[in-house]
């Protein structure tokens, strides 16, 4: 018997790592029934649902670009199975006496009946529906229910026992969500989901209380924004930030407030099953702002019963003045997304070096001064709770360093909602989420530009129009025309689909190594006025290219480049979390470095004429990439190829 189980496992590996090779043309239903039957049928369920998003996660199914095909995965109505000696109980009952924001959570279950297939379920607000909501696209996931839970983790997850015993126990972590939680034991595996048990209600001290604090860059570069989430309304408490410089004497700003409803979602999941109210989202401007003074600060909701409620306390560092010549540090990523600490599971599931990332980069944290987090953001794709996950998940680093986004496909795109691509990564936000949760420098909150001492960043948004004529190739010719280079030398772009180079499977397959009609349009103002890096998410690895214009190497260096580049350092870098991408097998001469990895870049300018780029692997923080350019101001007025007018007067 044992022997038969040993076979069947190998088997099932084999079936794991061969079917997404052949299953471009098979249905979802029969290859999660193949490996059901491999693995043992319903007696190894969790070992199937592992295999299952193991298959997802090597596919092009969870690749940016292209939707997951999940819809055709079959269903069945959920039956309610309450059993007299079956039960849930969580504990403790009150969460964050002391103002903590995340706390864990022991729960103790029993079935009578119990199987490998059980699971057990968080829902907030304890008040869900266990009904089956059939999927209306191919961005729901099972397990179907009309209320999303939170996450989920099968019963014998830390109690091996469970099959016999039917006991089981789990700890879990809750975050600060605004309202009060239950747990629920489900039988029949996440496919046909029986409702079990439904344990206590439990919620934190104060669920209301103002959390999560993001800074950003105001408009002008002496002004920083912070914007949190909080449970109160205009109409019971009035938001403001307490700050000023450390030490010193502290001043009051107020705070402005969002928020959106159900119908300000575009489709399922975010207008059914994975909605979930967003509390209210408040942005205080904290300005005139001394260069590179230390702050303090602390959020506040004052009550109309004349009662404050307070945040801890946290720290910033004002940014540089504009061309300030002194040591500065940047931090960019794409499509890092967020994972649960306690393992359970989620929607959405694919993003397996977040939490390395985020640890990283909370480890170097007195080493940076910014980060630029360039598109597919947290993917929660419509399951609306995952943007309180990924805001919890940042907080060390984005209540002390300006957070600056991009936004993304996973962000911004839904069919006849105005963006360039008509697809359904969005989950049904269409942008709306992106540009509420965060703030940016914008009138649109999409694209702009962000002045950080001796850097220029030129942020495009790749989900709307670029191309020549457009609204948007206008702001980016002017972002880039603007720039004084004697004052800030190293001038960036940033966007998050490749519109420069990229060795990935899908782009080469596409004869275009890029975005269609991406560089085609947009190389000609990188070369003319003289960009130095060119840096894009959206395929999850890393790689970089040697200074490039129009396909063609402009330099034979790759680590040390001394004066003019003559042409565009190009850099993917959308590894910080989501499942890695293939590269093709086809050798490009512009390729110099390639890492099929998660991890993230840093720049450090040392002063106007010495910048060093690094890459480093989240698995440890080491740098495994770099060069430097070294230069005078002489050599960004030189022309290069393309880069000045064919005739002068002088001429």
């Amino acid at each position: 018997m044992q022997k038969t189980k040993v076979v069947d496992f190998n088997l099932m590996l084999t079936l794991c790592f061969q079917l997404p090779m052949m299953m471009i043309n098979l249905d979802w239903v029969f290859v999660f029934w193949a490996i059901q039957s491999v693995g043992g049928g319903m007696r190894d369920s969790r070992m199937s649902l592992l295999c299952f998003l193991l298959i997802l996660g090597t596919t092009r199914g969870l690749n940016s670009r292209e939707e997951q095909p999940l819809s055709r995965t079959g269903f069945q109505e959920t039956i309610f199975a309450h059993k007299d000696a079956a039960y849930i109980k969580a504990s403790p009952a009150v969460l964050g006496l002391r103002g903590q924001t995340t706390e864990w959570v022991n729960l103790e279950f029993l079935s009578p009946n119990p199987s490998n297939d059980d699971w057990v379920a968080v829902f907030s607000p304890s008040n869900f529906s266990a009904a089956l909501c059939p999927p209306e696209n191919n961005r729901m996931f099972p397990p179907f229910l009309c209320t999303a839970p939170i996450k989920f983790q099968f019963a014998n997850y830390s109690s091996p026992a469970y099959r016999d015993s039917g006991k089981g126990f789990l700890k879990l972590q809750l975050i600060n969500q605004r309202s009060d939680f239950s747990f629920a034991l489900f039988s029949g595996g996440i496919l046909n989901p029986k409702l079990v048990a439904v344990s206590n209600i439990i919620a934190f001290a104060n669920p209301k209380a103002p959390i999560y604090p993001r800074l950003a860059h105001g408009k002008l570069w002496n002004e920083m924004t912070v914007t949190w989430t909080s449970g109160y309304g205009i109409d019971e408490a009035v938001p403001f930030v307490e700050w000023g410089p450390l030490g010193r004497e502290q001043i009051r700003s107020p705070a402005g407030t969002l928020t959106f409803d159900r119908n300000s979602m575009c489709g399922a999941p975010a207008r059914t099953v994975g909605w979930r109210d967003p509390g209210f989202i408040h942005t205080g401007f904290l300005k005139e702002l001394w260069p590179n003074s230390k702050y303090t600060y602390k959020l506040g909701h004052k009550l109309f019963n004349g009662s404050f409620v307070w945040s801890q306390s946290y720290q910033f560092k004002a940014s540089p003045y504009p061309g300030q010549n002194s040591v500065q540090r940047v931090v960019i990523f794409g499509d890092m997304g967020k994972d649960e600490a306690d393992g359970s599971y989620e929607y959405n599931q694919f993003q397996p070096g977040a939490l390395n990332t985020t640890k990283q980069l909370v480890r170097d944290l007195k080493n940076f001064d910014i980060v630029y987090h360039i598109g597919d953001i947290c993917y929660a794709n419509g399951y609306i709770s995952q943007w309180d996950q990924f805001t919890s998940q940042i907080e060390p680093i984005a209540s002390t360093v300006p957070y600056m986004l991009a936004s993304g496909n996973h962000e911004r795109d839904w069919p006849g909602t105005g963006s360039f691509y008509g697809n359904l990564d969005s989950g049904g936000e269409c942008g709306v989420l992106a540009q509420t949760m965060f703030y940016t420098p914008a009138e649109n909150r999409a694209k702009y530009s962000s002045d950080f001492g001796m850097f220029r960043f030129c942020i495009a948004h790749t989900e709307e129009d670029w191309r020549e004529g457009t609204e948007q190739y206008e702001f980016i010719e002017r972002c880039l025309a603007t720039v004084d280079r004697q004052k800030q030398p190293w001038l960036i772009f940033l966007a998050h689909r490749v519109l420069g180079y990229s060795s990935d499977s899908y782009y080469a397959a596409e004869g275009s190594f890029d975005e269609p009609m991406g560089r085609e349009s947009l190389q000609k103002l990188w070369q003319k006025y003289k960009v130095d890096i060119a840096m894009f998410g959206h395929v999850h690895n890393y790689e970089r290219t040697c200074p490039i214009y129009q396909n063609i190497c402009t330099m034979n260096e790759k680590h040390y480049y001394k004066g003019t580049l003559n042409g565009t350092i190009h850099i993917v870098v959308g590894g910080a979390g989501a499942s890695l991408s293939d590269y093709t097998t086809l050798q490009t001469k512009w390729s110099i470095f390639k890492d099929h990895d998660h991890g993230f870049v840093k720049l450090t300018a040392f002063d106007h004429s010495n910048l060093l780029f690094e890459y480093k692997k989240s698995s440890d923080g080491n740098v495994y990439d770099s060069f430097r350019i070294t230069r005078d101001y002489r050599d960004i007025l030189a022309c290069t190829m393309d880069s000045c007018p064919s005739m002068t007067l002088a001429s």
